[in-house]
């Protein structure tokens, strides 16, 4: 069974799905589904689509610059049958997937850095705008612990006193 890439999203195109397109030179276009292949025939670049693997790569959302990768590219040629080979190879693979996973871990949290800072920030806002949805009006106006306190500022205080001492 031969598994193929889809040229616009670089997903995988199981046997008997998907659509191919061959152009006049021989070159084969194969696509996953019709939305690949509208998007194609739109002339749309896949590094400019959102949802497209070579958008994520190119944005630095995957990571695609890790030296695990290449241990599952295949060679062309057949290798002998070697017991000692085969099994330093069975142990090589269970090193390299728990390097790849700590990696991938590593790459997300350092994508999701900010992220929670931002969450609150945006918990804070939408608590402010609509504590009235959780709490009556009435029952905020007598129990003022309820509300968020409110931030004040105090910004030309000291100019203000400046002002009148010079008149």
């Amino acid at each position: 069974m031969r598994l193929e890439k889809c040229w616009f999203c670089s997903s995988t195109v199981y046997p008997g799905h998907g659509i191919q397109y061959v152009r006049n030179d021989a070159k084969i276009f194969r696509f996953c589904r019709s939305k690949c292949h509208k998007n194609f025939k739109m002339k749309r670049n896949p590094r400019k689509v959102k949802w497209t693997k070579a958008y994520r790569r190119l944005h630095g959302k995957d990571m695609t610059q890790d030296a695990t990768f290449e241990f599952e590219r295949k060679r062309n040629r057949p290798e002998r049958y070697d017991r000692n080979v085969t099994e330093n190879t069975l142990k090589a693979i269970k090193k390299i997937d728990k390097v790849r996973v700590d990696r991938e871990a590593r790459h997300h949290a350092k994508r999701m850095k900010g992220k929670k800072v931002q969450l609150q920030r945006e918990a804070v806002k939408e608590l402010e705008q609509s504590i009235h949805m959780i709490k009556a009006p009435t029952v905020l106006l007598q129990d003022p612990s309820l509300t968020l306190p409110k931030i004040k500022v105090q910004v030309y205080q000291q100019q203000t006193e400046d002002n009148r001492m010079e008149e």
